[in-house]
């Protein structure tokens, strides 16, 4: 890990620290700049001291780490003198068997400070955890011998979503439970505090305080008829159980989905929230209708939705204005200036201001954007005349005037922005069942001056970084288009050149090529009669034998089901010429995709061409060449006589859009074929293992997908990292003069 200089002032600290683990020293003048903003001199040195002691006590290196990093915020809501009795708690779980629990009780104290900010809270709740951890650590089924307590690191894990529930007491009730009745049994305890068994749930839910939808359904079921005319089945579901996907409310053609409890919030009532979200609900039933989501980012979808959703509640509104009261208190009010654009995307925090501009006439934003979008908007909805589509032409305007390069950093700013009355807005979209139809891409595609192929609006992928572990999200723009047309006589060359291997290859294909039916003869029941087995049957029957009953037979069909992709790699390095032959790499590709796409047609299996290269990640392109639903004729073969090679190759993000076409085929098995000469790689990538990992990802992606995913490789060096990404399916051809010949092959190979 690279060493990084601790700043002449802070060296006094880092040496009383005395800390030997190299992943501290990267983050410790950032956390020393923060608790030194944070804590009073006193607070400091205590804070240093206990993290010099969490260090030393032989737990590795991620106590200090949560330590270092989450005190100083912590200490801001419980107060400096929260230390000692936190100190206290961790030296008793040191020095019991419970070591293993300090890093998720470490975890979990920020949010458990959230929840429970006095010091007299605090302290209630370390109590309890004192008591349930001598509860249930000790003798196991009689043996008198120290365990730690198993379900202790599992409540620090839940204890978050817990205190999100219930009351402090609720809290105490749940865990008192759980140690009363499984302190001697350790599977069953870590099922409870992981709230895996049906009595955890249910002891949750008994202790759980707010409106129940269970005890208000006839009411609300009343309102709806009442008020809007409306009558569907109102389904509960439970927020308590699912901590990192939150469920959302929505509807569809089986009911109304809502939150099984909703608590008092912002000075509203639980019955009243419940109102809410059912009139926002009846809103967009009423006035939304779907639209095509395809050609749009996901920027410009979310702006879409918060322009609806802002449109339907302006609507029912004016229709109860007593609505207004409750909609405005629920609706965050975000701080203008809340955001730091240098460090965190904004997209969300825009968003929600320019919604709270929209329903409310005394907003307090002075940001010249949202004042003219507010404008804009009433300026429609009193013309009467808007509707979904205006919406989300004036929401896409919006995200292109207020547009930021930050807004494509990972990190998002959340504050303030959840409008938890409102739906899902899965209603809103709709989507193309042939998007890779070539009328729809004649349609859209445009030239830029410098006749640069375009096509629509840019996809937007997540890729993946391996040193963090995780995805960037849409952090790729592919932008897709069909290739241009060239000579489709010269594809018919190249077929004619290879006349004797397309000879060889028909005899292969006959063999595989499907039977539509095969009769199954010899059956009670079937859908035709066998008339050889009935009239030997007759005969039998007249010269007084038993005759043979199975006279029928049936047919089943025996064919092949198996959608194809070609993805080529059409960057840069194909210009080059093929070692030991006069042709390119580029020209060998032609032939041997041209040979391929005519045995393909020749089986009749449903299959697809795409090429892809790529100028950065802001820039992939993505060239059509073959849809699904064109046949092998002279169209096709005229964009792949025109195949042209540059730029460079990012080829996670090419077999995930690929995949987005190939996902709505209707096929047993699923191939994508990569034909590449290179490792993946682009100008703006300096780690060279980046993108390698990116397209390890991607083919793990594609196998839960159900697409097999093979590579075939004209890089001789490709051993050294084809099979980091590919595993063992991957074929490295040497000799790429002979691909013209292998490429078929190997596909018959595949597919037989």
């Amino acid at each position: 890990m690279e060493t990084v200089a601790i700043p002449a002032e802070l060296e006094a600290y880092w040496k009383q620290l005395d800390c030997g683990f190299p992943r501290v020293q990267p983050i410790f003048a950032d956390c020393i700049w923060e608790a030194l903003t944070a804590l009073s001199t006193d607070g400091v040195n205590a804070y240093i001291e206990y993290a010099r002691f969490l260090g030393k006590m032989g737990r590795g290196a991620e106590p200090i780490l949560i330590f270092l990093e989450e005190w100083p915020s912590v200490a801001r809501i419980l107060g400096e003198d929260a230390l000692p009795a936190i100190a206290e708690c961790i030296r008793r779980m040191y020095k019991s068997p419970n070591g293993k629990a300090i890093t998720p009780f470490l975890q979990s104290l920020p949010s458990v400070a959230r929840r429970l900010p006095t010091g007299q809270q605090m302290q209630e709740y370390l109590t309890l955890v004192l008591e349930f951890m001598e509860s249930t650590t000790g003798s196991i089924h009689g043996i008198h011998q120290t365990f730690a307590s198993p379900g202790l690191p599992e409540l620090f894990k839940q204890v978050p979503m817990l205190l999100g529930q219930l009351s402090l007491a609720g809290l105490k009730k749940w865990v008192d439970y759980g140690a009363r009745h499984y302190s001697d049994h350790p599977e069953r305890q870590i099922d409870y505090f992981s709230l895996q068994s049906a009595d955890s749930r249910a002891v949750l839910q008994r202790e759980r305080h707010g409106t129940l939808l269970a005890d208000n359904e006839r009411q609300l079921d009343m309102y709806l008829r009442g008020l809007w005319r409306e009558e569907d089945q109102l389904i509960p579901y439970s927020n308590a159980f699912d901590e990192l996907r939150q469920p959302v409310p929505y509807y569809d053609k089986l009911g109304i989905r809502l939150p099984d409890v909703y608590n008092d919030a912002h000075g509203i009532s639980g019955i009243d929230r419940y109102r809410a979200l059912l009139a926002h609900m009846v809103g967009h039933r009423r006035w939304s209708t779907a639209i095509f989501a395809d050609n749009m980012s996901p920027f410009q979808r979310m702006a879409v939705e918060f322009f609806e959703d802002s449109r339907v509640e302006y609507l029912v509104m004016r229709e109860y204005p007593g609505l207004r009261r409750i909609f405005m208190a629920l609706h965050p009010i975000p701080a203008e200036n809340a955001c730091d654009p240098e460090k965190e995307s904004g997209v969300r925090h825009r968003l929600t201001m320019m919604s709270r501009a929209l329903l409310d006439p005394d907003h307090p934003y002075q940001n010249p954007h949202v004042i003219e979008f507010a404008q804009r908007f009433h300026a429609l909805m009193e013309a009467g005349g808007t509707g979904t589509q205006e919406m989300a032409e004036l929401a896409i305007a919006f995200v292109a005037k207020t547009r930021r390069q930050s807004d494509q950093l990972a990190k998002t700013h959340f504050k303030d922005t959840v409008i938890d009355y409102r739906d899902d807005n899965r209603h809103l979209w709709k989507f193309y069942e042939q998007s890779d139809d070539e009328e729809m891409f004649e349609e859209h595609r445009q030239k830029s001056a410098d006749e640069e192929i375009k096509g629509l609006p840019p996809r937007h992928y997540r890729e993946w970084d391996y040193n963090t572990q995780s995805y960037r999200p849409d952090w790729v723009s592919v932008y897709e288009a069909l290739h241009p047309k060239g000579n489709a006589a010269d594809i018919d060359k190249l077929l004619e050149k290879h006349a004797a291997l397309a000879k060889r290859l028909k005899k292969m294909l006959d063999l595989l090529k499907p039977q539509d039916k095969v009769r199954i003869r010899y059956q009670e029941e079937g859908s035709e009669l066998d008339l050889d087995v009935a009239l030997r049957s007759l005969i039998d029957y007249k010269s007084g034998a038993s005759p043979d009953p199975r006279i029928n037979m049936s047919h089943r069909n025996d064919g092949r089901n198996i959608a194809v992709m070609v993805l080529l790699d059409l960057s840069q390095s194909l210009n080059e010429k093929a070692a030991g032959c006069d042709q390119t790499i580029l020209e060998l590709s032609q032939e041997a995709v041209s040979l391929l796409g005519w045995a393909v047609e020749k089986l009749g299996d449903p299959f697809a061409i795409a090429g892809f290269h790529s100028n950065t990640r802001h820039d992939v392109r993505y060239l059509h060449i073959k849809g699904y639903s064109e046949h092998w004729g002279d169209e096709v073969k005229g964009r792949l006589a025109a195949m042209e090679a540059s730029y460079s190759t990012r080829m996670g993000a090419a077999m995930r859009h690929a995949a987005h076409y190939m996902e709505k085929q209707q096929a047993d098995k699923k191939l994508m074929l990569i034909l590449t000469d290179g490792e993946p790689a682009d100008v703006d990538s300096k780690d060279g293992r980046l993108l390698i990992e990116d397209a390890r990802q991607a083919v793990q992606e594609l196998d839960q997908q159900g697409i097999y995913a093979y590579c075939i490789n004209l890089d001789p060096k490709a051993d050294e990292y084809v099979a980091d990404i590919f595993g063992k399916q991957y074929a490295i051809i040497d000799r790429v003069e002979s691909l013209p010949e292998r490429l078929p092959q190997l596909f018959i190979s595949l597919t037989k």
